[in-house]
């Protein structure tokens, strides 16, 4: 299954991409006289447990012809975060190998963990804002994980069966507050600096979240191209360290780190600026694109 969330009419609606398209999920239930749960963490609980009737749905969507379904066009929908209510964003810093070779820095030794304001979460097709407060914004393409079991203490072994899916972010850094503040908050926290989407695909459609290749785009110009197996840590070992003290709820957002190719390492550092447009891909998942915005 792949799920996003749209806005219609100032309400947050799941939507399913079928065949191509987008098929609104709250028309075909209202159709089908079915009661759809809401966006986000219920429509995760719901499908975690099985429910009979959503199961249903999706499935029947799934087999049914594209003539049949309310489809909307991609293009002309607002996309929201897929998981709109999450509570929790739980980052990694340093975790592709390469990414710390290109610091001239070793690996952690142990999964470095930050937060990320869930206020700083949008969408797929949003503006990045480049807020008047820093000069040096960056991106940094990412797998994100979905919990979709809560649980804390959770064995490595058993951690991806806690997984409700996977999608893609941007985790956007102004690098001069996090040179300067010293710590991390406002330099990757700021309103906007959380683009993620446009779908989640749920874990049976991924075999190995650590072979999955993963490449950002600025312009049309490829500036990250790596796989998830170059993490030092992996999205189990994550899940497993996060919850050793941390309870992972439903619709927790665990992203995992970026490869190597951001802007402030090249040679010369190169900025997102007004108009620029970031494009990430991870294979089997989608594609997440967002313009950048002068916020004045």
């Amino acid at each position: 299954m792949r799920l996003g969330t749209i806005e219609m009419g100032g309400e947050a609606v799941p939507v399913l991409e079928c065949a191509g398209g987008i098929v609104d999920l709250r028309s075909l239930a209202a159709t089908c006289g079915v009661t759809l749960p809401a966006a986000g963490r219920a429509f995760i609980e719901a499908w975690e447990s099985h429910e009979p009737h959503l199961v249903k749905l999706i499935e029947g969507a799934v087999k049914t012809g594209p003539a049949d379904l309310p489809y909307l066009d991609m293009a002309a929908v607002h996309f929201l975060p897929p998981v709109p209510d999450a509570r929790t964003i739980l980052a990694v810093g340093l975790n592709y190998r390469a990414h710390c070779a290109e610091q001239g820095r070793n690996p952690p030794e142990h999964p470095m963990f930050f937060a990320k304001l869930s206020s700083c979460m949008s969408g797929h097709g949003a503006s990045i804002p480049a807020w008047p407060v820093t000069a040096e914004l960056d991106y940094e393409g990412e797998l994100a994980v979905v919990i979709g079991r809560a649980g804390r203490g959770i064995p490595q072994a058993s951690a991806l069966e806690h997984v409700f899916g996977y999608t893609i972010l941007n985790d956007v850094t102004a690098r001069d507050l996090q040179r300067n503040d010293r710590q991390w908050t406002r330099a990757k926290g700021l309103d906007g600096f959380a683009p993620m989407g446009p779908f989640v695909v749920t874990r049976d459609e991924i075999v190995d979240p650590q072979a999955l290749h993963l490449r950002t785009w600025v312009n049309g110009e490829l500036r990250q191209d790596s796989t998830t197996a170059d993490m030092a840590f992996s999205v189990a070992c994550l899940i497993s360290v996060a919850s050793e003290a941390i309870t992972l709820r439903v619709g927790d957002i665990i992203t995992t780190g970026t490869p190597s190719g951001v802007g402030t390492y090249l040679k010369p550092p190169r900025s997102l600026v007004d108009g620029d447009v970031v494009r990430i891909r991870i294979e089997g998942i989608g594609e997440l694109v967002n313009p950048v915005a002068s916020i004045r």
